[in-house]
Protein backbone atom coordinates (compact mmCIF):
# COMPACT_ATOMS: atom_id res chain seq x y z
CA UNK A 1 0.00 0.00 0.00
CA UNK A 2 1.70 3.17 -0.99
CA UNK A 3 2.04 5.94 1.66
CA UNK A 4 -0.31 8.41 2.77
CA UNK A 5 0.48 11.78 1.56
CA UNK A 6 -1.21 15.30 1.64
CA UNK A 7 -2.74 16.11 -1.89
CA UNK A 8 -2.58 19.81 -2.82
CA UNK A 9 -5.52 20.30 -5.37
CA UNK A 10 -4.55 23.52 -7.67
CA UNK A 11 -4.59 25.06 -11.51
CA UNK A 12 -1.51 27.38 -10.72
CA UNK A 13 1.63 25.89 -10.29
CA UNK A 14 2.83 29.44 -8.87
CA UNK A 15 0.02 29.76 -5.70
CA UNK A 16 1.76 26.35 -4.46
CA UNK A 17 5.13 27.31 -3.86
CA UNK A 18 5.05 29.24 -0.65
CA UNK A 19 3.45 26.38 1.15
CA UNK A 20 5.31 23.23 -0.74
CA UNK A 21 8.49 25.00 1.13
CA UNK A 22 6.87 24.82 4.22
CA UNK A 23 5.54 21.36 3.76
CA UNK A 24 8.67 20.24 2.94
CA UNK A 25 10.41 22.12 6.18
CA UNK A 26 7.42 20.13 8.09
CA UNK A 27 8.66 17.10 6.35
CA UNK A 28 5.17 16.07 5.51
CA UNK A 29 4.51 13.92 2.10
CA UNK A 30 3.12 15.67 -0.26
CA UNK A 31 2.17 15.71 -4.32
CA UNK A 32 0.47 18.08 -6.60
CA UNK A 33 -2.50 17.18 -8.58
CA UNK A 34 -2.34 19.84 -11.16
CA UNK A 35 -6.77 19.97 -12.24
CA UNK A 36 -6.71 22.13 -15.03
CA UNK A 37 -7.33 19.07 -16.79
CA UNK A 38 -7.60 15.44 -16.25
CA UNK A 39 -9.15 12.15 -16.17
CA UNK A 40 -11.41 11.22 -13.34
CA UNK A 41 -11.88 7.03 -13.10
CA UNK A 42 -15.48 6.51 -11.07
CA UNK A 43 -14.35 2.73 -10.93
CA UNK A 44 -11.11 3.38 -8.89
CA UNK A 45 -10.41 4.63 -5.15
CA UNK A 46 -8.79 7.59 -4.51
CA UNK A 47 -5.12 6.81 -2.59
CA UNK A 48 -4.76 7.22 1.16
CA UNK A 49 -4.05 10.94 2.18
CA UNK A 50 -5.31 14.57 2.82
CA UNK A 51 -6.80 16.08 -0.06
CA UNK A 52 -6.28 19.71 0.37
CA UNK A 53 -8.29 21.72 -2.33
CA UNK A 54 -7.27 25.10 -3.37
CA UNK A 55 -8.74 25.99 -6.98
CA UNK A 56 -9.37 29.38 -7.65
CA UNK A 57 -12.35 31.08 -8.98
CA UNK A 58 -10.06 32.72 -11.50
CA UNK A 59 -8.48 29.99 -13.16
CA UNK A 60 -10.11 30.97 -16.37
CA UNK A 61 -8.13 33.63 -16.29
CA UNK A 62 -5.03 31.47 -16.46
CA UNK A 63 -7.02 29.39 -19.66
CA UNK A 64 -8.18 26.77 -17.35
CA UNK A 65 -11.90 27.51 -17.74
CA UNK A 66 -13.50 24.30 -16.12
CA UNK A 67 -10.89 23.44 -13.84
CA UNK A 68 -13.59 24.49 -10.68
CA UNK A 69 -16.28 22.55 -12.26
CA UNK A 70 -14.25 19.41 -13.24
CA UNK A 71 -12.82 20.20 -9.23
CA UNK A 72 -15.83 19.97 -7.81
CA UNK A 73 -16.66 16.27 -9.41
CA UNK A 74 -13.50 15.03 -7.82
CA UNK A 75 -14.29 16.41 -4.38
CA UNK A 76 -17.23 14.68 -4.77
CA UNK A 77 -15.62 11.47 -5.57
CA UNK A 78 -13.33 11.90 -2.33
CA UNK A 79 -15.51 12.72 -0.02
CA UNK A 80 -18.05 9.87 -1.14
CA UNK A 81 -14.65 7.42 -0.60
CA UNK A 82 -14.68 8.99 2.84
CA UNK A 83 -11.58 10.52 2.41
CA UNK A 84 -10.11 13.39 4.42
CA UNK A 85 -10.77 16.87 2.00
CA UNK A 86 -9.97 20.07 3.42
CA UNK A 87 -12.20 22.99 2.01
CA UNK A 88 -14.23 20.06 -0.02
CA UNK A 89 -17.44 20.38 -2.10
CA UNK A 90 -18.74 23.33 0.50
CA UNK A 91 -15.95 25.21 0.13
CA UNK A 92 -15.82 25.25 -3.75
CA UNK A 93 -19.78 26.17 -4.04
CA UNK A 94 -18.90 29.02 -2.30
CA UNK A 95 -15.57 30.20 -4.07
CA UNK A 96 -17.23 30.05 -7.44
CA UNK A 97 -20.44 31.70 -6.61
CA UNK A 98 -20.73 35.18 -4.86
CA UNK A 99 -24.30 34.77 -4.36
CA UNK A 100 -24.34 31.61 -2.11
CA UNK A 101 -21.60 33.38 -0.14
CA UNK A 102 -24.18 36.33 0.77
CA UNK A 103 -26.73 34.07 1.30
CA UNK A 104 -24.87 31.64 3.77
CA UNK A 105 -23.80 34.50 5.37
CA UNK A 106 -27.31 35.98 5.82
CA UNK A 107 -28.01 32.37 7.27
CA UNK A 108 -25.53 32.91 10.19
CA UNK A 109 -26.42 36.65 10.59
CA UNK A 110 -23.62 38.49 8.89
CA UNK A 111 -24.42 41.28 7.05
CA UNK A 112 -23.20 41.80 3.52
CA UNK A 113 -23.84 45.05 0.92
CA UNK A 114 -26.79 45.09 -0.77
CA UNK A 115 -26.69 43.44 -3.73
CA UNK A 116 -28.73 42.50 -7.09
CA UNK A 117 -27.99 39.53 -9.67
CA UNK A 118 -28.42 40.39 -13.04
CA UNK A 119 -28.29 37.63 -15.78
CA UNK A 120 -28.39 39.63 -19.32
CA UNK A 121 -26.48 42.79 -20.03
CA UNK A 122 -29.14 44.33 -21.42
CA UNK A 123 -30.96 43.76 -17.54
CA UNK A 124 -28.47 45.77 -15.73
CA UNK A 125 -29.71 49.56 -16.00
CA UNK A 126 -33.25 48.43 -15.20
CA UNK A 127 -32.03 46.77 -12.18
CA UNK A 128 -29.48 49.57 -11.10
CA UNK A 129 -32.92 51.62 -10.65
CA UNK A 130 -34.81 49.10 -8.82
CA UNK A 131 -31.52 49.12 -6.63
CA UNK A 132 -31.60 52.92 -6.63
CA UNK A 133 -27.56 52.61 -4.55
CA UNK A 134 -25.04 54.84 -5.61
CA UNK A 135 -22.59 55.32 -5.53
CA UNK A 136 -22.38 51.31 -6.48
CA UNK A 137 -20.14 48.66 -7.65
CA UNK A 138 -20.18 45.66 -10.38
CA UNK A 139 -18.47 42.93 -10.16
CA UNK A 140 -18.54 39.21 -11.42
CA UNK A 141 -20.27 36.37 -9.54
CA UNK A 142 -17.51 33.89 -10.15
CA UNK A 143 -14.04 36.74 -9.98
CA UNK A 144 -10.92 36.16 -8.13
CA UNK A 145 -8.58 38.73 -7.54
CA UNK A 146 -11.37 41.73 -7.62
CA UNK A 147 -11.75 40.83 -11.30
CA UNK A 148 -14.45 43.09 -12.62
CA UNK A 149 -15.23 45.28 -10.07
CA UNK A 150 -15.96 49.02 -11.22
CA UNK A 151 -17.37 51.85 -9.04
CA UNK A 152 -20.08 54.15 -10.20
CA UNK A 153 -21.38 57.33 -9.00
CA UNK A 154 -24.32 57.66 -11.41
CA UNK A 155 -26.80 56.14 -13.82
CA UNK A 156 -24.86 57.84 -16.74
CA UNK A 157 -21.42 56.33 -15.83
CA UNK A 158 -23.05 52.66 -15.27
CA UNK A 159 -25.10 52.97 -18.67
CA UNK A 160 -21.83 54.52 -20.31
CA UNK A 161 -19.77 51.52 -19.06
CA UNK A 162 -22.03 48.86 -19.92
CA UNK A 163 -22.94 50.09 -23.62
CA UNK A 164 -19.16 50.74 -23.71
CA UNK A 165 -16.60 47.98 -25.37
CA UNK A 166 -14.26 47.87 -22.23
CA UNK A 167 -17.70 46.36 -20.33
CA UNK A 168 -16.27 42.83 -18.93
CA UNK A 169 -18.79 40.20 -18.64
CA UNK A 170 -17.97 37.73 -15.61
CA UNK A 171 -17.36 33.78 -16.89
CA UNK A 172 -20.76 32.84 -15.53
CA UNK A 173 -22.90 35.45 -17.50
CA UNK A 174 -24.10 37.22 -14.11
CA UNK A 175 -22.88 40.42 -13.04
CA UNK A 176 -23.37 41.63 -9.05
CA UNK A 177 -24.48 45.25 -8.66
CA UNK A 178 -24.06 46.17 -5.22
CA UNK A 179 -24.00 49.25 -2.65
CA UNK A 180 -20.58 50.38 -2.31
CA UNK A 181 -18.82 50.78 1.31
CA UNK A 182 -17.04 53.44 1.66
CA UNK A 183 -14.15 52.21 4.22
CA UNK A 184 -13.61 54.39 7.33
CA UNK A 185 -10.31 54.94 7.12
CA UNK A 186 -9.67 54.16 3.30
CA UNK A 187 -8.52 50.35 4.09
CA UNK A 188 -10.40 47.28 4.21
CA UNK A 189 -9.64 44.13 6.25
CA UNK A 190 -8.70 40.24 5.52
CA UNK A 191 -9.42 38.20 7.95
CA UNK A 192 -7.50 34.91 8.00
CA UNK A 193 -8.38 31.31 9.44
CA UNK A 194 -6.86 28.04 9.57
CA UNK A 195 -8.77 24.71 10.66
CA UNK A 196 -11.55 27.63 10.96
CA UNK A 197 -9.43 28.50 13.83
CA UNK A 198 -8.96 32.60 13.43
CA UNK A 199 -5.02 33.32 12.39
CA UNK A 200 -5.16 37.22 11.99
CA UNK A 201 -6.24 40.36 10.14
CA UNK A 202 -4.52 41.91 7.21
CA UNK A 203 -5.14 45.87 6.40
CA UNK A 204 -5.28 46.37 2.97
CA UNK A 205 -5.35 50.25 1.41
CA UNK A 206 -7.82 50.23 -1.43
CA UNK A 207 -7.00 53.75 -2.78
CA UNK A 208 -5.54 52.34 -6.15
CA UNK A 209 -8.46 50.15 -6.72
CA UNK A 210 -9.99 46.90 -6.09
CA UNK A 211 -7.52 44.06 -6.80
CA UNK A 212 -6.65 43.00 -3.46
CA UNK A 213 -4.86 39.63 -4.26
CA UNK A 214 -1.90 40.09 -1.70
CA UNK A 215 0.28 36.95 -3.13
CA UNK A 216 3.43 38.01 -4.75
CA UNK A 217 1.97 37.34 -8.34
CA UNK A 218 -0.44 40.30 -8.25
CA UNK A 219 1.96 42.74 -7.28
CA UNK A 220 3.01 43.40 -10.31
CA UNK A 221 4.49 46.76 -10.89
CA UNK A 222 5.68 47.11 -7.41
CA UNK A 223 9.73 46.32 -7.78
CA UNK A 224 11.28 44.43 -4.33
CA UNK A 225 11.88 47.56 -2.56
CA UNK A 226 8.28 49.42 -3.04
CA UNK A 227 6.55 45.98 -1.50
CA UNK A 228 9.43 46.05 1.37
CA UNK A 229 8.19 49.54 2.34
CA UNK A 230 4.76 49.94 1.17
CA UNK A 231 2.25 50.32 3.66
CA UNK A 232 0.03 48.71 1.37
CA UNK A 233 -0.72 45.37 3.41
CA UNK A 234 -0.64 45.61 7.31
CA UNK A 235 -1.22 42.76 9.68
CA UNK A 236 -3.15 44.46 12.41
CA UNK A 237 -5.16 43.93 15.86
CA UNK A 238 -6.97 40.68 15.80
CA UNK A 239 -10.64 40.53 15.65
CA UNK A 240 -13.07 41.25 18.84
CA UNK A 241 -14.13 38.05 20.01
CA UNK A 242 -17.61 37.99 18.81
CA UNK A 243 -16.91 38.71 15.48
CA UNK A 244 -14.43 36.20 15.50
CA UNK A 245 -17.12 33.40 16.69
CA UNK A 246 -19.12 34.90 14.48
CA UNK A 247 -17.34 34.28 11.68
CA UNK A 248 -15.49 30.59 12.69
CA UNK A 249 -18.95 29.60 13.29
CA UNK A 250 -20.06 30.61 9.77
CA UNK A 251 -17.38 28.02 8.61
CA UNK A 252 -18.24 25.31 10.31
CA UNK A 253 -21.70 26.20 8.90
CA UNK A 254 -20.20 26.77 5.06
CA UNK A 255 -18.00 23.52 5.25
CA UNK A 256 -15.07 25.39 5.13
CA UNK A 257 -12.25 24.78 6.91
CA UNK A 258 -9.25 27.75 5.27
CA UNK A 259 -10.43 30.94 3.92
CA UNK A 260 -9.91 34.49 3.88
CA UNK A 261 -12.98 36.93 4.79
CA UNK A 262 -12.88 40.00 3.79
CA UNK A 263 -15.02 43.01 5.56
CA UNK A 264 -15.15 46.58 5.73
CA UNK A 265 -15.88 48.98 8.66
CA UNK A 266 -18.73 51.77 6.89
CA UNK A 267 -18.07 55.53 7.75
CA UNK A 268 -21.29 54.46 10.71
CA UNK A 269 -19.49 52.00 12.10
CA UNK A 270 -21.08 49.49 10.25
CA UNK A 271 -19.52 46.09 9.84
CA UNK A 272 -20.32 43.92 6.43
CA UNK A 273 -18.46 40.67 5.17
CA UNK A 274 -18.19 41.30 1.17
CA UNK A 275 -16.04 37.99 0.13
CA UNK A 276 -15.15 35.38 1.14
CA UNK A 277 -12.01 33.28 -0.42
CA UNK A 278 -11.44 29.56 0.05
CA UNK A 279 -8.45 30.12 -2.10
CA UNK A 280 -6.57 32.47 0.19
CA UNK A 281 -3.14 33.54 -0.71
CA UNK A 282 -1.12 35.82 2.13
CA UNK A 283 1.21 38.56 1.72
CA UNK A 284 4.67 37.92 2.14
CA UNK A 285 5.81 41.34 3.18
CA UNK A 286 3.40 41.75 6.05
CA UNK A 287 3.80 38.50 7.48
CA UNK A 288 8.01 39.16 7.42
CA UNK A 289 7.23 42.45 9.25
CA UNK A 290 4.81 41.22 11.81
CA UNK A 291 6.60 37.62 12.09
CA UNK A 292 3.84 35.72 11.62
CA UNK A 293 3.72 32.88 8.42
CA UNK A 294 0.19 31.63 7.58
CA UNK A 295 1.65 28.43 5.49
CA UNK A 296 3.83 27.61 8.62
CA UNK A 297 0.24 27.34 9.97
CA UNK A 298 -1.72 25.76 7.04
CA UNK A 299 1.60 23.04 6.44
CA UNK A 300 1.37 22.23 10.66
CA UNK A 301 -2.62 21.90 9.76
CA UNK A 302 -2.67 19.53 7.13
CA UNK A 303 0.67 17.44 8.84
CA UNK A 304 -1.80 16.56 11.82
CA UNK A 305 -4.36 15.54 9.75
CA UNK A 306 -2.51 13.52 7.80
CA UNK A 307 -1.17 11.99 11.51
CA UNK A 308 -4.67 11.23 12.73
CA UNK A 309 -5.50 8.80 9.56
Amino acid sequence: MSQAKVYVIHENLEWTEHLVKWLKKEEVPYELWDLSSGVLDLQSPPPLGVFYNRMSASSHTRGHRYAPEFTEQVLTWLEAHGRKVVNGTGAINLEISKIKQYLKLGESGIASPETVAVLGKENIIEAARKLNIYPLVTKHNRAGKGLGVQLFHSEEELEAYVNSPVFEPSVDGITLLQAYIKPADGRIRRSEFINRQFLYTVSIDSSDGFQLCPADGCQIGHGPAQLETSDKFQITEPLPLDRQQAYEDFLTAAGIDVAAIEWVESETGQIYVYDVNTNTNYNPTAEEKAGVFAHQHLAKYLKEELNRL
